[in-house]
């Protein structure tokens, strides 16, 4: 909300919407470091705010999708699938990398559908986020897919998961009891509980 509008008309004081002088960083080297099929790790050296240098390493990515979508019965629709970097399955929303000149929107059809074999009638964009500005450039946009339509569903070759629904309760169960730790997940679900307040 750049325009300082915040919900029910209240404007937020600009001290939330820009960030204060001094702040900012000067890239004065860039070395890349490793690049891989998905992501890209290059440091650079910076001039700090104060004068001195520093170092920073970020991973470039090429941006993500993360679809919410939900049932004509008000479930959610959740996917298990087995994360490599977590050791284990993970209960998540639908999401995927976008593709060389894919658009959000594009991305979120095909990654919907490929997950959990649902086509949307309604794809409404929510918004975006950086999941861990501290070392990554990636951008997340976050869609909700409602009027859905079943289907096959039709993973990567390489990709096992299975879909679930969840009702609003068993949503609140799994909050509360912690057993939802996917940040994409987390930051959809609480856009979709402030929604239906």
């Amino acid at each position: 909300m750049r325009t300082g509008q915040g919900s029910g008309g209240r404007r937020l004081p600009a001290r939330l919407l820009t960030p204060p002088a001094g702040l900012t960083e000067t890239t004065l080297e860039r070395s890349v470091r490793f690049e891989g099929r998905i992501v890209r790790l290059h440091v650079d050296r910076v001039r700090l705010p104060d004068g001195r240098e520093g170092e920073r390493e970020v991973v470039d990515h090429p941006g993500a999708v993360a679809i919410l979508p939900i049932t004509a019965q008000g479930r959610v629709v959740l996917v298990w699938q087995y994360r490599q970097a977590a050791g284990r399955a993970v209960l998540e929303i639908p999401a995927g990398k976008l593709s060389p000149g894919e658009s959000p929107a594009a991305c979120a059809r095909r990654e919907l559908a490929e997950e959990t074999g649902m086509r949307a009638r309604r794809l409404r964009a929510v918004g975006r986020f950086l999941p861990s500005p501290g070392f990554s450039g990636e951008w997340l946009h976050l869609y909700v897919a409602t009027g859905l339509v079943p289907g096959p569903p039709r993973p990567d070759p390489d990709e096992w998961l299975a879909a679930v629904e969840a009702t609003p309760e068993e949503v609140d169960l799994l909050l509360a009891r912690g057993r939802l730790e996917d940040l994409k997940t987390l930051a959809a679900l609480a856009w979709w509980r402030r929604e239906a307040t």
